[in-house]
């Protein structure tokens, strides 16, 4: 167990908001193994306060899915009270701010990791947070603008002293975006940088020995998984078996299909046909980026026309002849 305030989780491993990435879908799969913590997508505060419907259809959530965190998006003090107590309201056990964006459209208004070069605002918009609810409120942060301005130390005493139970310090800057390995080295600034708020670290956690290898490198109280768990959910529970002194279990080619068509059912009953076929290509090349004689079902489900054509090129393929044995190192740029 692991406490966040007056919270009680059931771990230390957390997964994170994936824009685009964790919808309602995406988090079932999740749920299945137990992550201490798991967050919608982001949201932003001006659209949360309009009552936009297809922000409120990002926090779409299941009672299985507790303990879950809201993120919220924005850069305006004003609105953080106000969101925060929509998001308490609406049954959400933590609320998170997103200070680690890097997409252009999101930075433009200082949203995002365009927080980190005003690190008091951050400090105001957290404290109106506190003030407005009694849930934890988290942050999450990358470790600076770029590598001449790194400020997750700063923004680490900035908001425990305004309040927040934890902050999240993701090991690259915004000006790396996706690219490069994550330095870890700016977790563990963070972690002396903090008296009593909890510091989970985040960034290339790929693998079980990943995760053990930051919290003993970083100090970091707890871990978050982001990109790792796209097409291999089932990391949360490798990551909990390797903690426990146990080997990951043995996945066969049949395990990545059956669990990819597990998956593509949940996009099944939550989106529209048209939108199920295009969430099928992405999380297909998924589950298949690190399988070996699967070139050719990649390339058949991302030209399926239709639900029951991509599914029938899957049910089609001869699966005695891929092979997903570990490599020295797992794909993800690009993703």
């Amino acid at each position: 167990m692991f406490q966040l305030g007056s919270l009680l989780l059931p771990s230390n491993v957390f997964c994170a908001p994936l824009a685009g990435c964790s919808d309602l879908p995406f988090r079932r799969m999740l749920a299945r193994y137990r992550p201490g913590l798991m967050y919608c997508e982001m949201v932003k505060m001006d659209a949360l306060v309009r009552h936009d419907p297809s922000t409120y259809r990002l926090l779409d959530y299941e009672i299985g899915m507790h303990p879950i965190g809201a993120q919220l998006c924005g850069s305006k003090p004003e609105l953080a009270g106000e969101c925060a107590r929509i998001v308490e309201g609406l049954g959400f056990d933590v609320i998170d701010l997103n200070c680690g964006c890097p997409v252009d459209k999101v930075t433009k208004d200082g949203s995002g990791s365009g927080l980190l070069k005003m690190p008091e605002k951050i400090g105001e918009i957290v404290a109106n947070m506190v003030a407005a609810v009694k849930i934890p409120v988290t942050v999450k942060v990358r470790a600076g603008w770029d590598s001449a301005s790194i400020v997750a130390p700063e923004i680490t005493k900035i908001v425990e002293e305004a309040g927040a139970k934890a902050i999240c310090v993701h090991g690259r800057t915004r000006a790396q975006g996706y690219r490069g390995p994550a330095d870890w080295e700016y977790i563990r600034a963070a972690k002396e940088a903090a008296k009593e708020i909890l510091v989970i670290g985040n960034g290339d956690i790929l693998r079980p020995i990943d995760a053990e290898r930051m919290q003993k490198e970083t100090g970091c109280d707890a871990v978050l998984l982001a990109r790792g768990t796209m097409g291999q959910p089932w990391l949360i529970e490798d990551i909990y078996r390797h903690f426990s002194g146990l080997d990951p279990l043995e996945r066969s080619a049949i395990h990545y299909r059956d669990v990819m068509l597990e998956h593509f059912e949940h996009i099944l009953s939550y989106q529209t046909p048209r939108r199920a076929l295009l969430d099928f290509r992405r999380v297909g090349c998924w589950f298949l980026r690190n399988g070996r004689g699967v070139r050719h079902l990649r390339e058949a489900i991302n030209r399926s026309l239709s639900i029951e054509e991509a599914l029938g090129h899957i049910a089609a393929y001869p699966w005695e002849e891929v092979d997903f044995s570990p490599q020295e190192s797992l794909a993800l740029d690009g993703v």
